[in-house]
């Protein structure tokens, strides 16, 4: 019988993963490689994830160029994979980062890395959404194309691990051991209740996505209630909804851009769910005063956004060269939301403030982002072959990676959510809203309820 060859590339490319995520003996970790050898974490008795290496050129493709754009490429390709627990995975990446970017590392590192084969290159072709960024020449920032860039992917999709409602946003965990779907009716509750809604009044929802909280305020708080978004797909949806439910007399929702809204229009009460995250910075005042010139004088406005905690920190010139070679948030801007550009919650309280509004409350939802983009992650996963089904493998991988990189960050504190209560004081500076936040929890949210009359049917 002929000798076994011996495979110099799997030699070399175990030699690269050793350097970069250390030997079985230091890794929490399993890894296993194209011809289906694998070497066992020998620290851990529960591994998170398993690190598959699928090809032999992978781990070349993702650190030649060297950075983090390569590196999530190489995942959304199929490169590599990960069994498991992805949200685990995404610090690996922190972790090659610094190792490639160390003065003393890279030198060694280098040498290791121009011996990986090259050979097996798939065919990679662009994605449909480096198409779509690269077209991105926009008469505005924070258009309609860029909405639909994101939303377009097909309501069939966003179905298979959304909650009934349709609420791609932030849930409100009270206990934190909630189904999503009872998770979301409270966050809706909880919106509802900071702006004391009330029956007959006309709220304003910008952004309303598949207008979940325009029909909750509709049905449960007797208001006459707009949505507007800038995607067709889904106002279709719900449209459809509002028709099925019987609230056509009191809810509606175009497809249309809140700078678009008839002059001299006013309305009760504002929400703006997941907005200000797409408002470039230098328009954020702009954004707060068309909002403000809507609102009537008394009127409340809650804004929920995503913020930037390292941006508030600050970065060394150093930091930001580096930041900017290693392509820090390419992966967001090139393949999940073209136009998002995080910033601090004091620049998004500040502009508001500018802009004539009165901040009365703020609230930090961190924890319960995080654990709505685990719920999130675990229903898309669930669906995998159905998703896959719908709107490809690659289409797939971007949306379990980008969630998944979320929740990392969210738990980590590097990103945070705020819910931001302002109001539109009177000409003598009176203001509706009551003094304090107990009228907000005087009664059971959803949950709540839902869990009593649990206990009572169990009874």
């Amino acid at each position: 019988m002929p000798m076994p060859q011996h495979d110099t590339g799997l030699t070399a490319t175990r030699a690269v993963v050793h350097a970069l995520f250390g030997s079985p003996a230091e890794r929490t970790f399993d890894v296993r490689y194209w011809d289906g050898s694998s070497e066992p974490s020998e620290r851990a008795d529960v591994v998170p994830f398993t690190l598959v290496i699928s090809r032999r050129g992978a781990l070349r493709r993702m650190l030649l160029p060297p950075n983090e754009l390569s590196i999530v490429e190489a995942y959304i390709s199929g490169d590599l994979d990960v069994e498991g627990d992805l949200e685990s995975a995404v610090a690996l990446g922190d972790a090659v980062g610094r190792r490639l970017r160390d003065a003393e590392t890279m030198p060694r590192l280098a040498r290791r890395i121009l011996a990986l084969p090259a050979d097996d290159h798939p065919n990679v072709a662009k994605t449909r959404f480096q198409r779509v960024t690269s077209s991105l020449a926009r008469r505005r920032r924070g258009d309609a194309q860029a909405i639909e860039f994101h939303y377009g992917v097909s309501n069939e999709f966003y179905a298979l691990w959304l909650d009934p409602m349709m609420l791609y946003t932030c849930a409100y965990f009270r206990t934190g051991d909630e189904s999503i779907e009872l998770a979301q009716l409270d966050k809706l509750e909880h919106i509802c209740r900071k702006l004391r809604l009330k029956r007959g009044e006309r709220l304003l929802d910008v952004g309303c996505g598949w207008g979940g909280l325009v029909r909750y305020a509709a049905k449960n708080y007797g208001v006459e209630a707009l949505g507007i978004t800038l995607s067709e797909s889904q106002a279709a949806w719900g449209r459809e909804r509002v028709r099925l439910e019987g609230l056509s007399g009191q809810c509606r929702i175009e497809v249309r851009d809140y700078r678009d809204l008839p002059a001299g229009e006013t309305f009760d009460k504002i929400t703006s769910v997941g907005v200000t995250e797409h408002v470039p910075a230098d328009e954020q005042s702009a954004y707060f005063a068309r909002a403000h010139s809507l609102l009537r004088p008394g009127g409340a406005f809650l804004n929920h956004c995503e913020v930037s905690v390292d941006q508030a920190r600050g970065e060394s010139i150093k930091s930001k060269v580096a930041a900017k070679l290693w392509k820090r948030g390419e992966f967001i801007q090139r393949y999940v939301f073209p136009d998002a550009r995080l910033v601090p919650a004091a620049h998004v309280i500040a502009s508001a403030e500018q802009s004539g509004f009165e901040v009365r409350d703020v609230e930090s939802l961190r924890e319960h982002y995080t654990l709505t983009l685990r719920h999130w992650v675990r229903e898309l996963e669930s669906s995998r072959d159905a998703a896959i089904d719908l709107v490809g493998e690659r289409t797939y991988r971007v949306w379990r990676l980008y969630m998944s990189a979320g929740a990392h960050r969210f738990n980590a504190a590097k990103l945070n959510i705020i819910q931001t209560l302002l109001s539109k004081p009177r000409e003598n500076g009176m203001s509706e809203l009551p003094w304090t936040r107990e009228d907000i929890y005087a009664a059971p949210y959803p949950s709540e309820l839902a869990r009593k009359l649990e206990l009572r049917t169990s009874a």
